[in-house]
């Protein structure tokens, strides 16, 4: 596994910490000199000064030999950058972790699946410790090919959800409407704005982003086509 963090913040480094102890292969791109020589005496990874949201900093660390693109500067403005740079350049995952809530519904908008919010998670894992109630891994239940797809409904998809003719081995089972989260059987109404959270087979992420993500994956395959033809020149 190879994977490239965005800013030596604090979760870049304890995880490519953790990483590193694993013999995988890290790169932290950072702006600042002095901090890189601090920790490189210290981690046994590469780094890369530079600013992480410019492409021509992006390719010099092999995009599509990259399994994972980490943006975690202090900036919401450029980790999306960075994100959608990325993205084009062709790794083959990007997370995009922002501050600020109202950067979330632009992230979905642009296609950014992989979206975390720090703060969000951190509450909410401490809430449920203080309700007594064990927080379980995602990673113990989406196992093999199970995976989470998620679309915001437009007006075409304000129906029963049984009428969305989903592929087979795909279920609604949730849904968020204004910011509310309620389960979802085949006779729940769906209203425009939802946020439809999907389980489904692996083999099924790709018509499902054709459907509800044609903008942005239409996009993603002419900016890779781009980078391409680029290369062959």
């Amino acid at each position: 596994m190879r994977t490239v963090f965005i800013g030596a913040g604090e979760v870049s480094i304890e995880t490519a910490k953790a990483l590193t102890t694993k013999g995988q292969e890290v790169i932290i791109i950072e702006t600042d000199k002095a901090r890189i020589d601090e920790l490189s005496e210290e981690m046994d990874c590469s780094f890369l000064q530079g600013d992480g949201s410019r492409p021509d900093i992006l390719r010099e660390v092999n995009p599509e030999q990259t399994d994972f693109l980490f943006c975690l500067t202090d900036s919401d403005q450029t980790n999306v950058i960075a994100s959608l740079v990325g993205r084009s350049l062709g790794f083959k995952r990007v997370v995009t972790s922002i501050h600020h809530e109202q950067f979330e519904v632009i992230c979905h908008e642009l296609g950014l699946k992989d979206t975390i919010i720090p703060s969000r998670t951190i509450s909410r894992y401490l809430a449920d410790m203080v309700g007594g109630s064990e927080n379980v891994e995602l990673s113990t239940v989406l196992k093999n090919e199970a995976r989470f797809f998620t679309f915001t409904a437009k007006q075409e998809d304000a129906v029963v959800i049984k009428e969305l003719k989903l592929p087979a081995e795909a279920r609604v089972v949730c849904y968020y409407r204004e910011d509310k989260f309620a389960h979802a059987d085949e006779e729940t109404t769906l209203h425009t704005g939802d946020e439809i959270v999907i389980l489904t087979h692996s083999k099924n992420l790709g018509e499902l982003e054709k459907r509800w993500q044609p903008k942005q994956r239409d996009e993603t395959l002419s900016d890779s086509a781009f980078s391409k033809k680029n290369k062959q020149k």
